[in-house]
């Protein structure tokens, strides 16, 4: 799936329109990123962790969040920079098994990426209206073809839409944090960074894997690469200042959101016999504890986070496919095959949660596939042209990047001897 951008959305036009309507319509491809980054295997990670460790993970959430904005902003430079997106870009400059064995790995964590969604959505429905799992796991799919059918529209309606039910979680979550009024001393605590063994390092992990979403990384330089026509560099150097901008918009109410849920579930639930399925304990547990208006507004963002997501999945498994091999397929055959192991789970009667914070642990496996060709590509000046990283931004990319690989070696040494 491409973006058709029109001729008439230049920066003159839009600088035409006012100085906030202007930079308001500039806005938009780094809260479709946001979605992914608050989808429901957030929810599985951050209230299993707050459950069971309290608010000591909570740096764990500052350190990815941050991380994920550097990250996404290098996908959106790289897409305004060359005019091509991440996918495109590896298919030209990078060997050619390494580009299919790049497009082979990031099919597998479209289907990861898929469970978590789907499970979500899934569960969201069952809680507001007790549609069982699997029937609720195929109107997710057809939900998520009709937020898709507004891509083919223009992008700002898709755009739009997404922002809307992003809206929708923020809203959700802040309701929640008040209702519950956590300690803003012990949240505090929280950002001195502690671990408590294998058990939270695999919550590590998994929140790191639920925060730095392969599949955005790729589908962010898509969104930026043709949206507005750019006439020359400086144009593209205003348009960047703009793309920075959204980024810490964006990903600023991401990170608030995933925050909200951890502090919420150490609130409520750390150091209480929190057991079974940890998103139906904590919407039981929000009924029985602050009152039924909790326990809705939490279900209703559990399931725009998960219409939502499953929505730009899809895109993103689509820019992938057509970047990495010029491949084209139905959209109804993608979405078939990457949402076939979420409705096996649902269809078998899996624990959701569970299989949820298993899908992001594998996730943060797929990450450094996705972050090394993007620093690659935008530390090369025959690439990036004036737009090459700083010495300084390739440094602590590095650091993002070896850090994720540091820990997921040390997941498996600790599992496995």
């Amino acid at each position: 799936m491409t973006t058709t951008v029109p001729a008439r959305d230049t920066l003159t036009v839009l600088r035409a329109r006012g100085r906030l309507r202007g930079s308001i319509a500039l806005l938009g491809p780094a809260f479709v990123a946001a979605v992914a980054y608050v989808d429901p295997g957030n929810f599985a990670t951050n209230f299993t962790a707050g459950a069971h460790f309290g608010y000591m993970l909570i740096w764990v959430i500052v350190v990815a969040n941050l991380s994920a904005m550097l990250v996404q902003y290098l996908s959106a430079k790289a897409g305004v920079a060359t005019g091509r997106d991440l996918p495109e870009l590896c298919r030209e400059f990078l060997p050619r098994p390494a580009s299919r064995g790049l497009w082979v790995q990031a099919e597998i964590m479209a289907m990861a990426t898929d469970l978590a969604e789907f499970l979500g959505a899934a569960v969201g429905l069952n809680l507001l209206f007790h549609v069982p799992l699997f029937p609720a796991g195929l109107i997710t799919a057809v939900v998520a073809f009709g937020i898709l059918g507004l891509e083919q529209r223009g992008y700002r309606r898709f755009e739009l839409a997404i922002v809307a039910l992003l809206g929708i979680v923020l809203l959700g979550f802040l309701y929640d944090l008040l209702a519950v009024r956590p300690s803003p001393a012990s949240a505090v605590s929280g950002l001195v960074p502690t671990l408590a063994g294998g058990d939270s390092l695999i919550l590590v992990c998994g929140i790191i894997g639920a925060t730095v979403m392969p599949h955005v990384v790729y589908l962010h330089s898509a969104l930026t690469k043709s949206r507005i026509a750019c006439r020359d560099d400086a144009e593209r150097q205003e348009l960047l200042r703009f793309q920075r901008l959204d980024v810490v918009i964006g990903l600023g109410a991401a990170g608030l959101i995933n925050l909200s849920m951890l502090v919420v579930a150490a609130a409520l639930f750390h150091g209480t016999s929190f057991n079974g399925d940890p998103i139906t304990a904590a919407h039981d547990g929000l009924g029985r504890l602050v009152g039924g208006g909790a326990a809705l507004a939490f279900a209703m963002a559990l399931l725009a986070s998960g219409l939502s997501s499953s929505s730009v999945g899809t895109y993103a498994g689509q820019v992938v496919m057509q970047g990495f091999i010029r491949r084209r397929i139905p959209l109804f055959l993608r979405r078939a095959v990457t949402m076939a192991p979420a409705l096996i789970v649902l269809a078998l009667g899996l624990p959701p949660t569970a299989s949820l914070v298993v899908s992001q642990v594998v996730l943060s496996f797929g990450i450094p596939f996705a972050l090394v060709p993007l620093l690659l590509v935008t530390r090369r000046r025959d690439i990036m042209g004036v737009f090459v990283n700083h010495r300084l931004t390739t440094t602590a990319a590095g650091v993002v990047v070896s850090l994720i690989i540091a820990l997921n070696a040390y997941l498996l040494l600790d599992t496995f001897l």
